[in-house]
């Protein structure tokens, strides 16, 4: 997921300023008379609502657009944010009501002014996630897309927000500046730094530490809001920085904050909803239950997520430079951007010491069979999927859709990655942690402050690795079969290389493509899902919605009954399966292949010893004993 960086273009209405050094230098604080303010007030918290106002000044002669977005950055899919804004009124400096008109449901145009206009409006919000935003009377947890209403082309100009709490115990978290003293009034040197900037207002924990990195020392801090005890939040810190460190040290220094902090908004609590969404100096994580409840699994998210503060905030894909707020915004490069963030999420905890061995092996283990198992596989490249992402990515629709043609980017793309960190460690000497910090220096870490990016394109990625490894052949032969194709390498050799082993998980059990259902009671039991292409249901014509009424003859009249006929099934004995499709009545005798699922262990409880080689191999790689 990802969020646009402070420098780039605002694709609206005219385009912003690039945001130079030389504008980073000279941005500051713009006072009390901004020309762009915006007040947020919680008085009804209790009903969803805050009322927000926002007045800019200084405004050329004639209409007005003022506008809300389509979509947010970190997100590929359209939302309409519009929806939840109403009773709107519009006033010039003087007080007088302004004439509002409504040509489209994302926009409100008020002309007449004389210069200054103050748009208010009440905004409803009851989703807490990294894309939408939730009040009620325990915080105002907000998206900016999906709470801030701006004027088009007015994207470049400083802005100060007034933020007015509904309950005096709640303090606020954002990456936005502050203003002098004040608990409360915080500055952007623009609009698009603005969007990009989520805020928390509640009664949160506050954790700081300090990190030194390329001769500068900046402030890593965690909110968290959650009904944990101080002393579990001081232990969930303390794992945190382990892995912050531990990241820092993968790409070799840590991203310029342009404000010198880098902020964690962690919403532990009841209404939320899972979710994690990076932003260029903070980032919101939420997961609806405590810490302790979740045994600091919540850590992954973490993990995930502070990768994002290079990869994709700084080390930046072109199709989403600028990022358009009107529509979907999609890149083939998805593979990459969150793919190998995925890859590195779980490697920098284990790495930090805060997982264990077996427990990354079981979750690697997973990744690995989700995509070599994958049917969508057929269908597309990494960066065919990477396209997709609009159609996914938390998109509503009312048509049903075919779920094995895709396979998500986030495994598919950390899979890509597994296979050339393994390659690389076997053929070049070199590993991931090498071409990472090489494509940071090459295309992101000159996006320091709010310098002008250079964002990559597929072609610089692999021109990337044709210039670590100094071999184009390997590089053009590793995106043709893994990137534009959907070929995957021996992965049970290249594991070999740490001792490790890849093997089935449970050869003994039969699979006949589909193990999930619904119904039962007053309803029949119907298949939730379409049949793995090629699998014993899938060739006798079942599909997601068809009944099965009988499976090796055991009547099925509740799931309980289909799991219990699917545990009895063993590989190469057939079985007689009845059914109910939309063409009526039907029986067929299929045959159980053996289980497909894939795991990873160690040679060790495998029954071997591994080399000293192997040994060694893993902890350059896995780190630990």
């Amino acid at each position: 997921m990802h969020l646009t960086s402070t420098a780039r273009l605002f694709a609206l209405a005219a385009p912003l300023l690039l945001a130079t050094t030389a504008l980073a230098q000279q941005a500051q604080d713009p006072g009390p008379n901004a020309p762009v303010s915006y007040d947020l007030s919680f008085d009804n918290a209790a009903q969803r609502e805050a009322r927000i106002a926002v007045t800019y000044r200084d405004l050329k002669p004639g209409a007005v657009e003022f506008r809300m977005a389509r979509s947010s950055p970190g997100r590929y899919a359209i939302h309409e944010f519009a929806k939840n804004v109403y009773s709107v009124t519009a006033k010039d400096g003087a007080g007088r009501d302004l004439t509002i008109d409504r040509n489209d449901p994302y926009s409100w145009r008020v002309s007449g002014h004389d210069g200054t206009v103050t748009f208010a409006y009440t905004l409803y919000g009851d989703r807490g996630d990294g894309t939408y935003s939730q009040i009620d009377q325990t915080h105002a947890h907000l998206n900016m897309p999906a709470t801030l209403i701006w004027a088009a082309g007015y994207d470049d100009r400083p802005i100060r927000v007034t933020f007015r709490p509904a309950d005096p115990k709640w303090k606020i978290a954002t990456q936005l500046a502050p203003v002098g003293g004040s608990a409360t009034t915080f500055w952007a040197p623009h609009l698009q730094y603005l969007l990009d900037s989520p805020t928390e207002l509640s009664e949160h924990h506050l954790r700081e530490w300090t990190i030194s990195s390329g001769g500068k020392t900046q402030t890593i801090r965690l909110a968290v809001h959650s009904a944990d005890t101080p002393e579990t939040i001081d232990a969930y810190a303390e794992k945190a920085k382990k892995v912050v460190a531990e990241q820092i040290r993968i790409f070799g220094t840590a991203p310029e904050f342009d404000f010198g902090t880098y902020t964690f908004i962690a919403d532990y609590v009841p209404q939320i909803s899972g979710d994690g969404m990076e932003h260029r100096n903070s980032t919101i994580i939420s997961q609806p239950r405590t810490l302790a409840a979740g045994k600091f699994a919540q850590l992954g998210t973490l993990s995930h997520e502070f990768i994002h503060a290079w990869n994709v905030e700084r080390l930046r894909p072109a199709e989403l430079e600028p990022f358009d707020f009107t529509q979907a915004d999609p890149t083939p490069s998805l593979w990459f951007a969150e793919g190998f963030t995925q890859y590195y999420g779980p490697l920098a905890i284990r790495r930090a010491g805060e997982m264990p061995l077996d427990a990354y092996l079981a979750s690697l283990g997973g990744t690995l069979d989700f995509i070599v198992n994958n049917s969508a596989r057929r269908y597309g490249s990494p960066q065919e999927m990477s396209l997709r992402a609009p159609f996914v990515d938390a998109a509503a629709s009312i048509d049903p859709v075919n779920e094995r043609i895709f396979a998500s980017y986030y495994p598919y793309g950390a899979v890509v990655a597994l296979a050339l960190d393994l390659t690389l460690r076997q053929r070049f000497g070199s590993d991931l942690d090498a071409y990472m910090r090489h494509l940071w220096q090459r295309n992101g870490a000159a996006q320091q402050g709010f310098a002008p990016v250079k964002p990559y394109t597929p072609a610089d990625l692999e021109a990337g690795l044709a210039e670590l490894t100094r071999d184009p052949a390997f590089a053009k032969q590793f995106f043709d079969a893994h990137i534009r194709g959907s070929a995957l390498p021996d992965f049970a050799l290249l594991l070999a290389q740490a001792g490790l082993v890849l093997r089935p998980a449970d050869a003994s059990k039969g699979w006949i493509g589909a193990s999930n259902v619904a119904g039962g009671g007053d309803e029949p039991v119907t298949l939730s899902e379409i049949p793995v292409p090629g699998s014993p249901l899938y060739a006798a014509g079942l599909t997601r919605g068809d009944t099965i009424t009988a499976l090796d003859g055991k009547p099925i009249a509740t799931p309980a009954d289909f799991r219990t006929a699917l545990a009895a099934l063993r590989p190469g004995q057939p079985v007689a399966v009845a059914f109910m499709t939309r063409a009526g009545p039907g029986s067929a005798t299929i045959t159980p292949v053996a289980d497909p699922r894939l795991a990873i262990v160690t040679l060790e409880r495998a029954g071997s010893q591994p080399t000293a080689a192997q040994l060694a191999f893993r902890r350059a790689w896995l780190g630990g004993d």
